[in-house]
């Protein structure tokens, strides 16, 4: 594992542009009679919203941060006995094989329940159970949320199977990922001269859908599509929603991945928790027949969640991922 005695560094365009000037982040409501029809129209103008009354329990999200810091809080010769991630475990600053760092650390867990967190045991003791046990209540919790989500978006676009994207969630081989995201303080980094301290370099994310919240600090900023940056503010009641690559690909493109990053806060820690809904790795990821208009070609070569999932991790954090899957259109 690398580890890298200084921060990463970018100077960032657009990303302080007047408040006045940028759209708002679209709120969903999740408790009003028929929001399907808003969820559609943020999924094709932002590939990003927010949603409040989403069903989650407060003193469960409170439990897990809770458990999550204390983790983070420990010394790093302890943490690293959880790391490095194999996929799963604990990682500090390097993200992924090429190259990309940031200022952060992160545990990257299983969504399987039946995980036994053996690498938790020598760190927590016997409260590696208690651990486990929240991080299963809360996937459970959040992916049911996510999948109402997706049944109300499959409505919403007229898809004859409302279950068309959230039973590749609900499969047993769905290849889901749960993620924490620490961004501790750095003291040391002067917030001057418009140069922002990289928690995450820009990315979209490659599963179907991510469901992200984080603690009241702000640092999340997504891409709109004219290439401006918008800060999303912080607010740690309610759930953010990302379109990932292979929902704007099963859409034939009418969603958006949405492209975000981090900027960490130099004097105040970050708490970020994403599920990351994937297919199984067998599913071939391709424009839903029933979506396709009469003529309309698809734009996205067939593939497997596999072969789409090892092509990303080849990749570095910005690279357009979807590029090598798109068809070429005949000139």
């Amino acid at each position: 594992m690398v580890v890298h005695s200084k921060p990463a560094i970018e100077q960032l365009s657009n990303a302080n542009t007047c408040a006045a000037l940028l759209p708002g982040i679209p709120l969903i409501d999740l408790s009003k009679p028929d929001p399907k029809s808003h969820l559609v129209r943020a999924c094709q103008d932002f590939g990003f919203f927010k949603v409040t009354n989403h069903g989650v329990p407060a003193p469960l999200i409170r439990a897990l941060e809770s458990e999550a810091l204390r983790f983070f809080s420990l010394p790093h010769s302890v943490k690293s006995q959880a790391g490095p991630p194999d996929p799963f475990g604990y990682g500090d600053k390097k993200i992924g094989p090429n190259g990309d760092v940031g200022w952060l650390e992160y545990l990257l867990l299983t969504t399987n329940s039946h995980s036994d967190y053996h690498k938790f045991s020598s760190i927590f003791g016997h409260a590696a159970d208690n651990f486990r046990c929240l991080v299963n209540e809360y996937i459970a919790a959040v992916k049911k949320m996510a999948c109402e989500i997706l049944e109300m978006l499959a409505e919403g676009l007229r898809i004859d199977d409302r279950e068309a994207f959230s039973k590749l969630l609900m499969d047993e081989q769905s290849d889901s990922v749960f993620r924490v995201n620490h961004y501790p303080p750095c003291p040391d980094f002067p917030e001057s001269n418009g140069r922002n301290l990289i928690g995450f370099g820009e990315h979209t994310d490659p599963q179907i859908i991510s469901v992200l919240r984080s603690n009241n600090i702000s640092g999340l900023q997504i891409s709109l599509k004219d290439g401006r940056w918008i800060p999303v503010p912080a607010d740690q009641s309610s759930f953010f929603i990302n379109v990932g690559d292979s929902l704007q690909v099963m859409t034939n493109g009418r969603f958006k991945s949405v492209k975000h990053r981090v900027v960490a806060n130099g004097s105040k820690s970050r708490l970020s928790m994403i599920y990351f809904g994937g297919p199984p790795l067998s599913k071939t990821i391709a424009p839903l027949a029933s979506l396709m208009q009469d003529e309309e070609d698809s734009l996205y070569k067939e593939f497997t969640w596999f072969e789409y999932k090892k092509s990303a991790y080849k990749s570095k954090l910005a690279d357009n991922r979807l590029g090598l899957f798109e068809k070429i259109a005949a000139s």
